[in-house]
C-alpha cells in the first residue's frame, strides 16, 4: 500500500465545488475518475477541505492509497494529460501512510480578489467579485486586522446550524485567525483580502469579506467587526459575496 500527495490548482468556475455529488460535476470526480482510469483500481481521494461551487485553488492538497508500483513520475504526466485543461496537478510524491490532506493540516489560506473600477475587464471576470462602490481602503485595513485572534464566528457562518468542511452539524465554530489583511497593490490589480486560520466555516472567508465591504462603503465601522462577533448572529454580518473571487492558496502541514 501506497500513499500519494498531491498538490493541484483548478479553475472551479464550471464545476460544483469540491466533494462529490451525485449528478454534478466536481473538483474530487472528475480527479477520481481519471485515477482510477490510470491505475485500474478503486481509489478513494481526500482533500484538505471543500471549496465552494464557482470557487478556486491555487494550491490544494489531496491524498489517496492505491497498490499500484507506478512511479510518481508517471503518475503525475497521466493525470496532467487525461484531467480537463481547468485541473493542473503540480506535485506528485509518495508520503508516509499516516498522511492525510486534511486532518495532519495545521492552518489554510484563502485569498479573496475583488475589482473596484467601473469595468472589469474579461480575462479577469471569472476570477474577481466585481464591485463598483467607492471604498476607503485604510478604514477597510482597519477592520480586517480585527479578525485576527481566536473568536468565535457563528456570525459569519451560513446559517447557525453550520456546516464545516466534511457536512457535520453542530461542531465548535470557533477558529484562530493568524493573519487578517487587505492589500492594495495598484490600479491595475484587484484588491486582494488574505486570510490565513487554523479553520474556515461554511461560506465563513466570504461573508467576511462582504463585512469589509460594507465598512469600505460606511455602511459599517471598522470596530462593528468586533461588535458583530460577540453578537453571534448571522443577520448582523454583511452579505455573502460571490465565490468566483475565492480561491484556496495554500495549506500549511
Amino acid at each position: 500500500m501506497r500513499n500519494l500527495r498531491l498538490v493541484l490548482s483548478y479553475d472551479g468556475t464550471d464545476f460544483h465545488g469540491w466533494q462529490i455529488q451525485p449528478d454534478a460535476v466536481t473538483i474530487q470526480g472528475a480527479l477520481t475518475e481519471v485515477a482510477q482510469d490510470i491505475l485500474g483500481e478503486k481509489v478513494v481521494i481526500y482533500g484538505s477541505g471543500r471549496t465552494d461551487s464557482g470557487a478556486h485553488a491555487l494550491a490544494q492538497v489531496a491524498n489517496f492509497n492505491i497498490n499500484s508500483n507506478i512511479p510518481t513520475r508517471n503518475l503525475h504526466r497521466a493525470l496532467n494529460r487525461y484531467l480537463p485543461p481547468s485541473i493542473r496537478v503540480h506535485k506528485t510524491d509518495e508520503v508516509p501512510l499516516d498522511f492525510h490532506s486534511r486532518y495532519k493540516a495545521i492552518s489554510k489560506t484563502y485569498q479573496y480578489n475583488v475589482w473596484n473600477k467601473e469595468i472589469c475587464p474579461p480575462f479577469l471576470c471569472r476570477y474577481v467579485y466585481h464591485y463598483t462602490f467607492p471604498l476607503n481602503l485604510e478604514l477597510i485595513s482597519q477592520a480586517a486586522s480585527l479578525f485576527e485572534g481566536e473568536f468565535d464566528f457563528i456570525s459569519f457562518s451560513a446559517s447557525k446550524k453550520t456546516k464545516n468542511n466534511y457536512g457535520l452539524e453542530g461542531q465548535n465554530t470557533f477558529r484562530k485567525i493568524h493573519r487578517s489583511r487587505f492589500h492594495y497593490k495598484g490600479d491595475s490589480l484587484p484588491l486582494v483580502y488574505e486570510v490565513q486560520g487554523s479553520g474556515f466555516l461554511h461560506h465563513m472567508v466570504r461573508n467576511m469579506v462582504g463585512t469589509l465591504l460594507e465598512v469600505g462603503r460606511l455602511k459599517l465601522k471598522p470596530d462593528d467587526i468586533t461588535r458583530i462577533l460577540s453578537l453571534k448572529k448571522r443577520s448582523e454580518a454583511g452579505p455573502t459575496v460571490a465565490a468566483k473571487g475565492l480561491a484556496l492558496a495554500s495549506v500549511e502541514y
